[in-house]
């Protein structure tokens, strides 16, 4: 997946709430940039953090900037759009390039399903079952080289899984995919802390059959791709 318009260097001054932060550009400029990301974001709001913005110049929007990346110690790099994830997996999808579903031919995004809800993808092969794919964004880390999901509560998470598992109880595939926006990351885990409600309904998910991926990314200010299967422990 590639930005559609080249970022832009700065420095984080804060984020004001779940969609807006400050950044003051390399220019020496200070813009207003949405925070495309509704989590916690934990460690990923320090003032002064380098950034990557993206410009627009669409009538539509109110805020001409929008915040992509943030950058890490060590040549690393964090992706902080939420929106990401959806467009890098179905890339992927189309491509075959995750091996558990490359069977699958024709790949449907945002599909009605269950009660109220909508699946990222759907994924279909005639002689095969459904698989429905949900996909999450992944960007916190607190210990070594685990990354960790979720980064604060997410009731709409856990319904998800719930979600999931009534689907493979009428005979179809599911598959909770993590994709990890973090180069600095080897491993997966559950941040049952911060959520215990998740935990518990991921166990309950897991125990229905639903299936677990979790990949990294590659990140630059070109772009992100998916690049390799994490190791995942729940």
């Amino acid at each position: 997946m590639r930005f559609q318009t080249p970022l832009i260097r700065g420095h984080l001054v804060r984020r004001w709430n779940r969609f807006l932060s400050e950044v003051t550009l390399d220019s020496g400029e200070t813009v207003r940039a949405h925070c495309p990301n509704p989590g916690a974001m934990l460690g990923l709001t320090a003032p002064g953090l380098p950034v990557w913005v993206e410009p627009n110049d669409d009538p539509g929007r109110k805020l001409g900037h929008g915040w992509r990346l943030a950058e890490l110690p060590g040549g690393h790099w964090a992706g902080i759009d939420t929106s990401v994830p959806n467009r890098v997996v179905g890339e992927a999808l189309r491509a075959r390039a995750v091996p558990e579903l490359a069977a699958y031919g024709t790949v449907r995004p945002e599909v009605r399903y269950a009660i109220r809800s909508r699946v990222d993808f759907l994924l279909s092969e005639p002689g095969l079952p459904d698989a429905y794919v949900e996909v999450k964004n992944v960007h916190l880390r607190r210990d070594g080289d685990w990354a960790e999901f979720p980064d604060c509560v997410t009731v709409r998470g856990a319904q998800h899984l719930d979600d999931l598992a009534g689907m493979v109880a009428e005979g179809h595939r599911a598959v909770m995919l993590y994709l990890v926006q973090r180069t600095d990351c080897a491993r997966l885990r559950l941040a049952r802390d911060l959520d215990p409600a998740y935990g518990t309904a991921f166990d309950r998910a897991a125990a229905a059959g639903v299936e677990t991926l979790a990949w990294d990314t590659a990140i630059s200010p070109g772009g992100v791709s998916i690049r390799a299967p994490l190791p995942f422990s729940p």
